[in-house]
């Protein structure tokens, strides 16, 4: 399996995935330096809140100039824009343009595989990853233009699936060897590692990333991601029609009951700018299932330096037990 020349040489093989609000410019700069891919989901530069996406990108990319001019030896990992591919987005193809302008490096497609986007990615250079939460829309994605994947497995935050990530990436290399990164509960380098045992790139991770000084979170939100485990995570589809895990804590505060909620449908997703959710729901707070590994809100390079501490410690582990066999 080869990597694109892009997604090679990370410090770490790891993804920092979109988190909707959360990621903004600071906390994907400051991936990128520590030395794994940084991404953010186009939407979250919302005009309507003084930040345009045009800006954003010219922000990044600015920044990883400058230190890759000052730090020759050791470069920033690429930026990632995700794309919702959603029929309510409106702002799809004005944020296709922009980003195509802009030559983003990586691209994240999401709730939707369409030809004209991954044709828009290549013709700026990109390169397309599609999250999926099963084998069939994995091959749905190939067969339209993506150039790799990301297996979204049971433990993910946000819209999570609900396959095992044994199963779900046993059967897409079964039939497919390119760009593949693994999402479920991937919050300590061992899981990296794990992730590359299991036949996968690399990793991608989000929840970690929530309680770092540079999210765009809650100041409460950061440190109930830093006080909770996987006991504390509920999979619902009410808030947004689709699967997904969500902090308990936060639900019981809004005065419902996270071990009985009601479920939803997919027609009531909507990712229009206008969009609202019910008073009640404005603090339900995502989260995946590895949030026990983090125990303190901290810089993002604190966060990246310890995940690369336990992987190479995972790895020294791994060499030394299999050394008997």
């Amino acid at each position: 399996m080869t990597l694109p020349a892009i997604l090679q040489n990370l410090r770490l093989p790891l993804i920092a995935s979109p988190l909707f609000i959360i990621s903004n410019p600071d906390l994907v700069i400051a991936q990128c330096k520590a030395g794994i891919v940084g991404s953010f989901p186009a939407l979250n530069a919302r005009e309507k809140d003084g930040h345009s996406l045009d800006a954003w990108l010219t922000q990044i990319k600015e920044a990883l100039d400058r230190h890759n001019q000052e730090n020759p030896d050791s470069p920033a990992a690429p930026y990632a824009v995700n794309q919702i591919v959603h029929k309510s987005n409106s702002r799809l193809d004005r944020d296709i343009e922009i980003c195509v302008k802009h030559e983003v490096p990586v691209w994240i497609t999401s709730l939707g595989a369409r030809v004209e986007v991954n044709e828009a990615a290549h013709s700026a250079g990109g390169v397309v990853l599609h999250d999926v939460i099963n084998n069939r829309f994995a091959r749905k994605a190939i067969e339209k233009g993506a150039d790799g994947l990301v297996a979204v497995a049971a433990g993910a935050g946000g819209h999570a699936g609900a396959l095992s990530p044994f199963a779900l990436v046993q059967e897409i290399r079964s039939w497919f060897d390119g760009p593949l990164f693994l999402s479920g509960a991937i919050a300590r380098g061992d899981s990296i590692l794990a992730a590359l045992a299991m036949g996968a790139d690399g990793g991608y991770a989000g929840s970690a990333f929530i309680a770092t000084d540079e999210a765009n979170a809650a100041e409460g939100y950061k440190r109930m991601i830093a006080d909770s485990g996987a006991d504390d995570i509920v999979y619902s589809n009410l808030f947004t029609g689709v699967w997904g895990n969500y902090l308990k804590p936060s639900i019981a505060a809004a005065g419902m009951d996270p071990d009985a909620l009601e479920q939803s449908d997919p027609s009531k997703m909507n990712f229009a700018e206008d969009r609202e959710k019910p008073k009640s729901w404005k603090e339900i707070w995502g989260s995946g299932q590895g949030i026990g590994a983090v125990s303190d809100v901290v810089p993002t390079s604190e966060t990246v330096a310890r995940l690369k501490r336990e992987f190479d410690a995972a790895r020294q582990r791994l060499d030394k037990s299999l050394s008997s066999y």
